[in-house]
């Protein structure tokens, strides 16, 4: 498994904080910017960081930003993505189990280093189920295609 990771400025420092971690625990990522902390637009870094999923270059997306909203906004906008906003454990693992989630969106200034970490590794050790959820997703992918 190969994650994408990307950040503005207000996720910079929890971006810095997963790296750390999933180096630690030689978990192949590539990161897609910001490498300041200075200001930066959070669609810019979502749309580059999001194609990486969509051509199937990373597996799995974790964006941050200082809500985690606006960043998730942005990627939902990339054909293909399906980002969550995540600050609790059981959305983080349902958002994948249900889901099929393939981006994580935290935000800088609402989650701490702890509990994101614990997200991150929820959110890319969870499997998505298929059976019944797999229709709702194609539901999701029909209005994406329309």
């Amino acid at each position: 498994m190969k994650l994408c990771l990307c950040a503005d400025h207000g996720g910079f420092e929890l971006k810095e904080e997963i790296k750390k971690y999933l180096t630690e625990k030689s978990i192949d990522f590539e990161d897609y910017g910001t490498y300041t902390p200075d200001s930066i637009d959070y669609p810019v870094v979502a749309e580059k960081a999001a194609a990486h999923i969509t051509n199937g270059e990373c597996d799995l997306g974790i964006f941050c930003c200082g809500t985690g909203i606006g960043i998730s906004m942005a990627a939902n906008k990339v054909k293909g993505i399906r980002a969550a906003c995540c600050s609790d454990y059981f959305s983080a693992k349902f958002t994948r189990l249900h889901n099929d989630a393939n981006v994580l969106c935290l935000g800088g200034r609402v989650v701490g280093v702890g509990l994101a970490l614990e997200l991150v590794d929820v959110f890319i050790n969870t499997e998505f189920e298929g059976g019944r959820h797999q229709r709702r997703v194609d539901l999701i992918t029909a209005i994406e295609n329309k």
